[in-house]
């Protein structure tokens, strides 16, 4: 079967997705946050609360260049601080304040209802094929 909607029904998905995160983010009062901090929080609450600016990059498939203002945007709102490292001055961490400490409940929730919310209907074995489908999908870009 050839869909001629593949690229439409992945973009609109991708916008709905952003949308459902924006008003989960607004309804626990993040209105400062944005989508894409969210995978930079992630990485951090997933890596002991710290990473040099390569690793957030290299964990959430972005160029560092890519991540550098929403990192520096994070540390504006008091999310995140950085660190050099005391032994080799050339690496710096980024760190999770306590105010990034104290949102991890709510972001686990929110991660929670996005994932319940997508996968609604779908049994786990649809599931891990959805997953793998997708992956290999993505997977076909990288050569190009």
């Amino acid at each position: 079967m050839k869909d001629k909607y593949i690229v439409y029904f992945i973009s609109r998905t991708k916008d709905k997705m952003l949308h459902f995160i924006e008003k989960q983010l607004q309804e626990n009062q993040l209105n400062d946050l944005i989508p894409s901090h969210g995978n930079i929080l992630t990485a951090l609450y997933e890596n002991h609360d710290k990473l040099t600016m390569k690793q957030i990059a290299k964990t959430i498939g972005k160029d560092k260049s890519t991540i550098t203002p929403l990192v520096n945007k994070l540390m504006d709102l008091g999310y995140i601080t950085r660190e050099k490292n005391e032994i080799d001055k050339r690496v710096t961490y980024i760190m999770l304040t306590e105010k990034g400490k104290q949102m991890q409940a709510k972001f686990s929730e929110i991660s929670s209802k996005v994932y319940q919310t997508a996968y609604k209907g779908f049994s786990v074995d649809e599931q891990e094929v959805f997953l793998r489908l997708l992956k290999k999908l993505n997977n076909n870009f990288d050569s190009v």
